[in-house]
């Protein structure tokens, strides 16, 4: 699989990234192994986790696997911390939350580092100089190699990434952001896309399948054993399987169809090579899903169907989005 350059930096991580949402929940020893196994088979670097994934159980079923199943020095692990079990307050980015997090993380992985260690969102009720000294620190100490954020808007990310560019050699560059991105959600091209690029930030998308629905499974209703017929994860299918959606969905199935390819490889081709793009982070049930994911490496679309995707999925950008000169 072919290598990418996390951002700004000496980083290399596969271009396509696997992701362990459900593990420990959905997804158990078993299946987890098998897909390491399959990713790793493949080519694949970059595994993205998060301390709140499972329960802390993404972590650990991954830590299990390091070091007997794949060597450490094969894979770019990259986990979140900041997400909270409360209601009242879903992030907690402070120093003190972070840094305990980051040490629970590492005993969970059973390793003393992390390739990417993530801030999982903005915490509006912490200063963000603090969050960022949590990061600065927990490289500066070596827990982390390199830092990312994650769920960042445009303004959020362009302040941070400023904030560390400020004091080279002292704070850590800003290499990544998560964010969802898909045919069926490019909100951050608006704004999220502009600054990453204009910065050296490498755009790790989450979700790069439209939460699967660009797989076409759900054109004729909702698979039994589909994400959409889970009681914990229907509502996170449900918004994409409106009017519009569907529009989108069936003009990939359209050029899967005249290219004789999927449309799963369809979508996840057009997402891998948009500008800023370095590693889509697919998840998968199996690691017959994911097979199926990896086998887009050797797909390039013709720049007319990138095109046409483009024009049947473009988000609606007015002023001040595009150039007020223009209007």
């Amino acid at each position: 699989m072919e290598q990418r350059h996390l951002g700004r930096t000496g980083l290399r991580v596969s271009r396509i990234g696997l992701g362990t949402l459900t593990w420990g929940r959905d997804t158990r020893e078993e299946a987890a192994a098998e897909q390491v196994r399959t990713f790793w088979e493949a080519g694949g670097t970059l595994v993205d986790t998060a301390d709140v994934y499972g329960g802390g159980e993404a972590e650990y079923l991954l830590g299990q696997l390091v070091g007997g199943l794949v060597p450490r020095r094969d894979l770019v692990i990259a986990t979140k911390a900041g997400g909270v079990p409360d209601p009242d307050r879903r992030y907690d980015c402070s120093r003190g939350h972070l840094l305990a997090a980051l040490d629970a993380s590492l005993d969970r992985l059973g390793t003393d580092y992390v390739d990417l260690w993530q801030v999982h969102a903005f915490d509006p009720w912490t200063p963000l100089e603090e969050t960022l000294h949590a990061v600065d620190l927990a490289v500066s100490s070596g827990r982390a190699r390199y830092a990312g954020v994650s769920n960042y808007c445009g303004w959020q990310l362009a302040k941070a990434a400023t904030w560390q560019l400020a004091a080279p050699g002292t704070r850590t560059r800003i290499a990544s952001t998560q964010m969802e991105y898909s045919l069926l959600q490019r909100g951050v091209e608006r704004e999220v896309l502009p600054a990453a690029l204009d910065l050296g930030i490498g755009l790790l998308p989450s979700s790069p399948l439209g939460r699967g629905v660009l797989t076409g499974k759900y054109r004729d209703g909702t698979p039994a054993d589909s994400r959409g017929a889970s009681e914990t994860l229907s509502a996170f299918v449900d918004p994409y399987l409106d009017q519009a959606a569907g529009l989108i969905v069936d003009a990939v199935a359209t050029a899967a169809q005249g290219l004789a390819v999927t449309p799963l490889q369809v979508a996840l081709a057009w997402i891998r090579d948009r500008p800023g793009v370095v590693a889509p982070i697919v998840g998968a049930r199996t690691s017959a899903q994911l097979a199926a994911a990896l086998s887009v490496e050797a797909l390039s679309l013709p720049e007319e169907i990138c095109r046409a995707l483009d024009d049947v999925s473009a988000p609606v950008h007015r002023y001040p989005d595009q150039d007020w000169s223009t209007l």
